[in-house]
């Protein structure tokens, strides 16, 4: 994987945050910017290039799902892979971000082998 992909991670709580960011450093991917919510992640979007975002679905101000639905309404980002981690592993949660064009979905609690799995598959195209 290049060492170059841009992850914006999102999510309201900082130790998630630092998780992931923990996660996908070991996997050799060290270009990582943070944002608390939905609101911050769309200026983050605006303001870096970001290649892959990960997201917590549930956040205030704006969800992970409101934000999913922006970054597909929008046709600078429309393409742009997004992964929902929540703890929301309901089958109606799933159809709706599936619905809404999510790219992966992954639960809480996970593992670090749980999201590299997923993240692998899905940056593989990068080299």
């Amino acid at each position: 994987m290049s060492k170059d992909i841009c992850i914006l991670v999102v999510d309201d709580f900082s130790t998630m945050r630092r998780l992931i960011r923990r996660i996908l450093r070991d996997l050799g991917l060290e270009n990582v910017v943070e944002a608390d919510n939905g609101n911050n992640a769309w200026k983050v979007l605006n303001e870096h290039r970001v290649d892959l975002i990960i997201c917590d679905w549930n956040m205030p101000y704006m969800t992970g799902v409101d934000l999913l639905e922006k970054v597909r309404g929008d046709e600078k980002f429309s393409d742009l892979p997004f992964v929902m981690v929540t703890a929301e592993g309901k089958k109606n949660f799933i159809l709706e971000a599936t619905k809404k064009g999510v790219t992966n979905y992954i639960t809480k609690p996970f593992s670090a082998q749980d999201l590299s799995g997923k993240l692998k598959g899905m940056l593989r195209n990068w080299g």
